[in-house]
């Protein structure tokens, strides 16, 4: 499976190219918007594309085609405001989502945040981070596209455990970005997960086994 990683060289999203670098199952393209970033991923064998988020939705098409699936992983980034908030945490998801219709693509990975689903639960100081997910993800679903949405936990820099818990609902947890990039890559042809959305933190259950019981 061909797999375009849109926001790769975010930290999530670059783990996961390089573990679907080193996968002999599965090829990768990053996506990044800036012509700098191009060198890293060519370095570790991975194919490179430029496109904005910010930019028209035949961009994204374009930088896409060829792919099998695509993956959001990009996020504006927690020292910008609520405007970036909205035109790449919502309205870049949702013009992925377009794009990926448009280039005839059908497998699409949502990265989320925990309970982005249940407006109760959302964090007070970041309340417009989680409504962008909340509808970027609820576009995701109403698309023709064959989705999983991952909503991890708070997002920890240490090597992962390979273990998680996912279910519809958790309590509030943590979870390393290695073991989402993780957990990515075997939902990508694992059918447990088709069409299913999930929060996913820090665990006893191994990624596969988890995945299963979804």
């Amino acid at each position: 499976m061909k797999v375009l990683v849109v926001g790769a060289n975010g930290q999530v999203g670059q783990h996961l190219v390089r573990l679907l670098s080193e996968n002999n199952d599965h090829t990768v393209r990053a996506l990044v918007r800036k012509e700098e970033q191009l060198s890293y991923f060519k370095e570790i064998g991975a194919e490179a594309v430029l496109a904005d988020l910010e930019g028209s939705v035949d961009q994204l098409a374009e930088a896409a085609r060829g792919c099998d699936a695509v993956v959001f992983t990009a996020g504006s980034g927690g020292s910008t405001g609520a405007d970036k908030t909205l035109l790449i945490d919502l309205d870049g998801a949702v013009k992925t989502v377009e794009a990926a219709e448009k280039a005839g693509i059908t497998r699409f990975i949502m990265v989320s945040a925990l309970q982005a689903h249940n407006r109760e639960n959302w964090n007070e100081k970041i309340k417009p981070y989680y409504a962008a997910k909340h509808y970027a993800d609820k576009a995701l679903v109403q698309s023709s596209l064959n989705y999983t949405i991952i909503r991890p936990g708070g997002l920890l820099n240490e090597p992962g455990s390979g273990q998680i818990e996912a279910a519809e609902n958790l309590d509030r947890g943590t979870i390393s970005r290695d073991d989402v990039a993780s957990c990515i890559m075997a939902a990508l042809d694992e059918e447990h997960t088709f069409k299913k959305a999930f929060d996913v933190i820090s665990g006893d259950v191994p990624i596969k086994e988890a995945l299963k019981r979804i």
